[in-house]
């Protein structure tokens, strides 16, 4: 699966993905300040499902009209390890949850999703 870490998505969980068979842009180090309309056109483009600590995505995505077909994952985690992320997004894939075509937020209580039509 191909995915796209946004700028403050921690680095060793982009490492921990990696190392798992995921291929991993991190804009972070890639592209470092570039607005988050462009990573959406980079995830739409490249079929990426971006991992983000950002709430912006979601009006990016109703409001604006973005619309990722791989989806956006939004963490919304209050502490956490450096790895965590990582783990719970391994896990999360791995259980065949399918992000696809929606927002998946993932905080405290557990996961919801939005979806939307392209």
């Amino acid at each position: 699966m191909k995915l796209l870490a946004n700028e403050n998505f921690p680095y060793p969980s982009i490492y921990y993905l990696r190392s798992k068979g995921f291929d991993v842009l991190s804009i972070g180090m890639d592209n470092p300040s570039i607005k988050d309309a462009e990573i959406m056109t980079i995830a739409i483009e490249e079929n990426r499902t971006i991992l983000t600590f950002d709430r912006d995505y979601g009006e990016l995505i109703f409001k604006l009209n973005y619309k990722p077909p791989m989806g956006v994952v939004y963490l919304r985690l209050n502490k956490f390890s450096p790895i965590d992320p990582g783990i719970i997004i391994e896990s999360l894939l791995n259980s065949g949850f399918d992000v696809s075509n929606a927002l998946t937020v993932i905080d405290e209580q557990g996961i919801r999703q939005r979806k939307y039509s392209l």
